[in-house]
């Protein structure tokens, strides 16, 4: 799974004129899914996610994280992080799961950074054509892939 995670000030998500998902203060992650992806990534991601400090404390120092600072966060589905531009000017999007395999995980990703951070967090809707919005705080945006860990 790659995750680009970006501080907010503020974030929305708009499916057919009508905002599905936003939030404030917190992170606005960007999630793409493949073939080898798995419950021990969700697991890994998850909490490698709510658990990093990013966001300043009382001296400007990222020293602290989403719980931390009682941040919110807006998990929106992104297969265009798996394109491959290796030939041609098309991207290829092939090592992107298949909804059927995807979606799944996907909801899964929900319940975990749900139960990680101990309350609801806001989503766009896998598959639909989303439009997002966000005051990136920073900037600050990183990009983890849980399959590079080590």
């Amino acid at each position: 799974m790659i995750a680009v995670i970006q501080r907010v000030t503020s974030a929305s998500v708009t499916i057919d004129n009508q905002i599905k998902g936003q939030i404030g203060k917190g992170l606005l992650i960007l999630l793409g899914i493949t073939h080898t992806d798995t419950e021990e990534d969700i697991e890994w991601l998850s909490k490698k996610i709510v658990n990093m400090r990013i966001f300043g404390d009382e001296e400007g120092k990222m020293n602290l994280s989403v719980s931390d600072v009682d941040g919110n966060i807006l998990l929106i589905s992104q297969f265009t992080l798996y394109a491959s531009t290796k030939k041609g000017n098309r991207p290829s999007f092939i090592d992107a799961a298949r909804p059927e395999q995807a979606i799944p995980l996907y909801e899964k990703m929900i319940l975990a950074l749900t139960t990680e951070i101990k309350k609801t967090i806001e989503t766009g809707t896998f598959g639909a054509d989303m439009k997002v919005n966000l005051l990136n705080d920073g900037p600050v945006t990183i990009v983890i892939d849980s399959k590079n860990r080590i």
